[in-house]
């Protein structure tokens, strides 16, 4: 009786051979071994046979059937390798062609996001008073985090409920995940000798998620040192970048006492508008928008520069914030979620940068 086994196995085999796709393979899969297969039909008939011939056929289709299902196996793996291997052939791109000189019309056509867009409008406004872009590592030291920015050891946010750690290397600190674009504040200090004219862009995180926050966000901050710089200098600039930015020169803006480590005194920033119909620069209501402040002297002395003889102001705001302000977006989550309609709803041709006609 094994001879009707290796027929049928060879049979088997052969039909696994010819199938040239996953749906061929699985057909043979269900001709042998689906309910109605060749090997079903087997085991059901172990039954009719006496109990010392059914014994030992039972073994010998069994061994059949795992020798089938390692075969069928197999062969699908080998013919997934091919299936994957012909779609990488039909669809690889040669990088090494030029850009296309215009974008595509319709609406596959590229957009720059409004993240992307409200920062080409920071650069710019800030650009025309005079400011430089600076950067700095996403990863960052607990000096620059924390110690240089006169953060002290109990402060909240040095807690691990509200900022990502990384694991601590040779028995120091552990390095973070940029709570702030603050940092580079401190490196740009570092680095260069007053005066100092400075706006940082960039990603930051904390752990917060709901409408309004995210583990991951943008922060724009802003950082004068020079040797006459006071309270005068800040407020009219964040004056007449907000009244910039918003499109409404006549914003009223307040500034009122507050608290921040590196800055001395605080100030938060807020801006008018109606909390009945959110509109901005109407209504007797106000929106805080901002923090500010003039530095610390212990953060310039902490940078090597000399309290008593430079001092000056920063700043600094979530530019996800400003951008559901300007353009109306209830909520902070769709930033991230990629759906094309929102994107195409909210974003900006990549043919039309921002200029500071835009902003006149």
């Amino acid at each position: 009786m094994a001879d009707d086994l290796d027929m049928l196995r060879a049979d088997i085999e052969a039909a696994m051979a010819g199938a040239e796709d996953l749906r061929a393979l699985d057909a043979v899969r269900v001709a042998a071994l689906g309910k109605s297969g060749q090997v079903t039909a087997l085991l059901k008939g172990l039954g009719a046979l006496p109990p010392d011939e059914r014994r030992a056929r039972g073994a010998e289709v069994n061994v059949l059937k795992g020798e089938i299902e390692r075969a069928l196996e197999n062969r699908r793996v080998m013919l997934e390798a091919f299936a994957l291997d012909a779609r990488l052939a039909a669809e690889r791109l040669d990088v090494s062609l030029p850009p296309r000189p215009t974008p595509p019309a319709g609406p596959e056509a590229g957009s720059i996001h409004p993240i992307s867009r409200t920062m080409e409008e920071l650069i710019a406004l800030f650009g025309a008073m005079g400011f430089a872009v600076a950067e700095g590592p996403d990863i960052e030291g607990d000096w620059h985090n924390f110690s240089a920015l006169n953060i002290p050891d109990h402060h909240p946010a040095r807690q691990d409920h509200d900022t990502f750690y990384l694991t601590a290397q040779e028995g120091g600190r552990r390095p973070v995940l940029r709570t702030h674009t603050s940092p580079v504040q401190i490196r740009t200090m570092l680095s260069q000798e007053p005066p100092i004219r400075v706006i940082v862009p960039g990603r930051t995180w904390r752990a917060d998620h709901d409408a309004t926050h995210s583990p991951m966000f943008h922060q724009v901050e802003g950082l004068v040192i020079g040797r006459d710089i006071h309270m005068g200098h800040l407020k009219g600039t964040l004056v007449d970048f907000l009244r910039a930015f918003f499109g409404i020169a006549d914003l009223p803006v307040r500034f009122r006492a507050s608290y921040f480590p590196f800055t001395e005194p605080s100030m938060e920033v807020d801006i008018g508008w109606s909390r009945k119909t959110g509109e901005l620069g109407q209504g007797g209501d106000w929106l805080e928008i901002l923090g500010s402040g003039m530095v610390h002297p212990k953060v310039l002395a902490n940078a090597g520069i000399d309290p008593r003889m430079w001092q000056g102001f920063a700043f600094g705001m979530g530019i996800e914030r400003i951008t559901m302000l300007k353009h109306g977006i209830p909520d902070l989550r769709p930033f991230y979620e990629a759906d094309l309609r929102w994107l195409r709803h909210y974003a900006t041709s990549p043919l039309s940068p921002f200029t500071l006609h835009d902003a006149a």
